[in-house]
């Protein structure tokens, strides 16, 4: 339409000229007329550029708003009311600990196992570990810890934890471990060396401390120039045969836990903890057994070569009372431990203990550990403990007889499945 346009302009222009026969037309007034032939030319070239441009854009626009509509689609919705099956499951991991140990001793007392040792001179599925986690919503989550070993299957723990409360606080409800201490926390396939000190052992059997109840935790502000001050309080209902009775209609534990925490550079931190328990040591009376801990922990770990180096050291000094009716017992005990990464499979470790036992202070024993740790990966590991145990114990739980020293050897399996690895808790 529009070269139709221009046409009939220089029809009309050159009209005239054309009419009058055998005229000479000027040269500049041609130059003119092709200039501004020229002229519309470009303008008519310019626009119909122009407009192509803008269809373009107005295209590269569509597109986008097509693309955020086929994203907002595609993405992950929530309903109130609604839940999705798969991406509510929790988290399932299973792990296995498998040990074979020899002593040099014969005697039932050490082999056989009990309270006090997971037993020796022979092959033994220390656990089958089943765990469960899961956030239950933005504002709690939940775990549960089966434990299948040699007397059959138990909850080890189950609680859920209420987090983001005000004060800095998160609660946890149910059967749990409590804050106690370095390692009262740790479940026996993440413990640094096969089995727990010797003086925990004493004061609280072999296993982790703990019940049913109630405990939370606690941000501070910072005491003593710590780059962070934390405090634990827990009420459960449970008890032993060590320190504390299990034989009470209600027994109850009350426990206190406070760790400050030091960053001493980039590759290495310090920690404190002072912790202490109270609770009744009878069956009918009112009498109660205090047991309080300090624990240093030190760790180096250069973010450079963590995969490489690592030095791990742990020491806890114990102090236990009980009241008795014949008189007060005094008692303590100490254990200090490293463990010392060689390279990205080796670790090597050691602890050395002593122990009074809480109800007979005249009672006591040493414990020497060596142990090499191989880890084929993170989920499978392997290792060899030496472990010394020197013993002056002739009375354990209305045990009577001569608990002898002896020399002894174990070998331990460990393996994990699932986002539960051998971490510590």
């Amino acid at each position: 339409m529009k070269y139709f346009i221009i046409i009939i302009g220089i029809i009309i222009i050159i009209r005239p000229v054309i009419a009058q026969p055998a005229v000479e037309i000027d040269s500049a007034d041609f130059d003119a007329l092709m200039k501004r032939i020229e002229k519309l030319e470009n303008d008519f070239r310019r626009q119909k550029e122009g407009n192509e441009l803008e269809d373009l854009l107005n295209e590269a626009d569509q597109l986008a708003v097509q693309e955020k509509e086929e994203k907002v689609d595609i993405s992950k919705k929530f309903h109130t009311g609604i839940r999705q099956q798969q991406g509510l499951n929790p988290n399932i991991s299973i792990g296995g600990d498998f040990f074979g140990a020899v002593s040099t001793s014969k005697s039932d007392i050490i082999t056989a196992p009990s309270e006090f040792t997971y037993g020796n001179n022979g092959m033994h599925l220390r656990e089958i570990e089943a765990s469960f986690m899961s956030a239950l919503d933005p504002f709690a989550r939940g775990k549960v810890f089966l434990q299948l070993n040699e007397y059959g299957l138990e909850v080890e723990e189950a609680y859920m934890e209420l987090l983001n409360l005000p004060l800095k606080a998160s609660i946890k409800a149910g059967k749990i471990f409590a804050e106690y201490g370095l390692l009262n926390r740790y479940h026996e396939h993440a413990l640094p060396q096969f089995d727990r000190p010797r003086v925990a052992t004493h004061y609280f059997g072999k296993d982790n401390f703990g019940g049913i109840g109630l405990a939370g935790n606690f941000m501070l502000p910072n005491l003593f120039f710590a780059d962070a001050t934390t405090l634990d309080i827990t009420v459960v209902e449970g008890g032993n045969e060590f320190s504390f009775t299990d034989k009470r209609k209600m027994n109850f534990f009350y426990l206190g836990h406070i760790k400050n925490y030091y960053d001493l550079s980039e590759s290495s931190y310090f920690e404190y903890t002072i912790s202490c328990v109270t609770g009744r040591n009878d069956t009918t009376g009112y009498t109660n057994s205090t047991i309080s801990s300090l624990g240093l922990h030190y760790k180096w770990e250069p973010p450079s070569r963590s995969k490489y180096r690592t030095f791990d050291w742990k020491t806890e000094l114990y102090y236990g009372f009980m009241e008795d009716k014949e008189g007060n017992i005094r008692s303590k005990g100490f254990y200090t431990s490293f463990q010392n990464k060689l390279n990205a499979r080796f670790w090597i470790g050691g602890r050395i203990g002593y122990a009074e036992l809480p109800y007979d202070n005249n009672q006591s024993e040493w414990d020497y550990t060596v142990c090499l740790d191989y880890w084929q990966s993170e989920f499978v590991f392997f290792r060899l403990q030496y472990q010394y145990n020197d013993r002056n114990i002739h009375n354990m739980l209305d045990r009577y007889g001569h608990y002898p020293s002896d020399h002894s050897i174990v070998l331990e399996i460990s393996w994990a499945m699932g986002p539960h690895k051998h971490e510590a808790y």
